[in-house]
């Protein structure tokens, strides 16, 4: 299970032209080991594909399979701005 200190933000939807694919970037704050979070919420993924399903089921035709990824724009961006001031 996630800490109860770690927030997860949705960042990116990226979905697929035939709308069978979305492709989800998170942005996972107060978690230690990210990579460890980010497993437990892809185990999670058909549960949270039949809530989202549940609330948009007569806005879409068909739900899309979830594929979850780590946003690390904005580690990147601070590295970037890190290493600039160096």
């Amino acid at each position: 299970m996630l800490g109860s200190a770690t927030m997860v933000t949705v960042t990116v939807v990226r979905l697929s032209p035939d709308s069978g694919v979305a492709k989800i970037y998170l942005s996972l704050f107060g978690s230690g080991d990210k990579q460890k979070a980010l497993e437990i919420i892809r185990t999670k993924a058909k549960e949270i594909r039949r809530e989202v399903g549940i609330k948009v089921k007569n806005q879409i035709r068909i739900i899309p399979e979830l594929i979850f990824y780590i946003d690390d724009s904005l580690d990147y961006a601070e590295k970037i701005e890190s290493l600039l001031k160096n």
